[in-house]
């Protein structure tokens, strides 16, 4: 059964899709850019701010979704710059332990919806 997550605690989606998708015990997250939700204002004063909204606009999804970051299995990062790859890891980092940690991938990309540097979904399950 697909059931529609929706949180004010992030973004509201720019486009026809929703921020995420539970169908059964598993939860599929549209990807989150670093959008202020309270203000609707990109945050990009730096990568690690950056990346850290990104972060927070997951956990309010996965909250949303009654999860955490530990029922998180698959993540997908999406960058614009492969440079910015070791900053973007440890702020990553701090939402995860490497013992629980999901399976992962890291692709640069041409270009990212309103030209961000970064943009990550994940995939959840219960």
């Amino acid at each position: 059964m697909k059931t529609i997550i929706t949180t004010k605690e992030a973004p509201a989606p720019i486009g026809p899709y929703n921020q995420a998708i539970l169908n059964g015990n598993t939860l599929y997250t549209s990807g989150q850019i670093a959008i202020n939700p309270k203000t609707n204002m990109l945050v990009l004063d730096n990568i690690n701010s950056e990346t850290a909204q990104v972060m927070e606009n997951l956990k309010a999804v996965l909250t949303a979704a009654n999860m955490t970051f530990e029922n998180v299995i698959k993540v997908s990062i999406f960058i614009a710059n492969m440079d910015d790859f070791t900053a973007i890891n440890k702020v990553y980092g701090n939402y995860f332990n490497n013992e629980n940690a999901p399976a992962r991938e890291t692709v640069q990309v041409a270009r990212l919806p309103k030209n961000v540097n970064v943009e990550i979904s994940l995939i959840a399950a219960k």
